[in-house]
């Protein structure tokens, strides 16, 4: 069985943002990422000075946990990270999907594997400029292909104006995917936190402000939603 390392598994909690948002979901949340992003809200996945905090775990004994959690019901387990792209899922799907459990990742669209056509969804969410970083379009068209039947959908983080514009540059190149915006957490909690303080009402305006941006543009073709686990725990983990 393939070795995976993950930073945690929680849950079962509510898919928190983006097409699946209120879903009851676990997450395995995987360590390590091929992105460093200024904003990261999950730092204590990605970088790797806190992969003392990762876990190597046979796929099997992830399952086990994730089987755990769910009382052995099946319900939706969402691959995060990090990236979760850049580790061996295809056996822990495989798995899942054989007791009749449903798998959804979000990734940068930085990696393609050919594992992502047993997906039930897929969350492509390329970083904008805020980030920091520059999206390999011909990378993200990879991802898109080797998904081949998997529901896909295209997430972006909005911080500026900058953003914005730049979202709908990167929305325009995709008009068939589903579009879901996501106001930026300027006040992502530091890695070795498990609970963090955190700007709501920063995070409400950058809401408010995003809604009427588009409603000016008459740009329709977004679903607006917050980050849903934010609004109800702050910036907590395992939540």
């Amino acid at each position: 069985m393939s070795t995976l390392r993950i930073a945690e598994i929680f849950g079962p909690t509510i898919q928190g943002e983006g097409a699946l948002i209120g879903l009851p979901t676990v997450f395995v949340r995987a360590g390590g990422c091929d992105y460093r992003c200024r904003w990261c809200d999950s730092l204590h996945a990605v970088d790797n000075a806190h992969r003392h905090g990762w876990t190597p775990m046979e796929t099997r004994h992830v399952w086990a946990k994730v089987r755990e959690l769910s009382g052995e019901v099946p319900l939706t387990v969402s691959l995060s990270g990090g990236n979760p792209a850049i580790q061996p899922f295809r056996a822990l799907i495989e798995t899942g999907k054989a007791e009749g459990y449903r798998f959804a990742m979000e990734t940068q669209g930085s990696v393609a594997r050919d594992w992502f056509d047993l997906l039930d969804m897929l969350v492509l969410s390329p970083k904008p400029p805020s980030s920091g970083e520059t999206v390999d379009w011909a990378r993200f068209e990879e991802c898109l292909e080797a998904a081949g039947p998997a529901r896909c959908v295209l997430k972006i983080v909005v911080f500026d104006e900058e953003d914005y514009l730049w979202a709908k540059a990167a929305a325009a190149r995709f008009p068939t995917l589903p579009l879901y915006l996501q106001p930026g957490n300027h006040t992502p909690p530091p890695p070795e936190a498990l609970d963090a303080a955190i700007d709501m009402e920063g995070i409400l305006q950058r809401m408010r402000w995003l809604v009427d941006r588009t409603a000016e543009d008459r740009w329709f073709a977004p679903h607006i939603l917050p980050q849903l686990h934010v609004l109800l725990w702050g910036n907590r983990r395992g939540v």
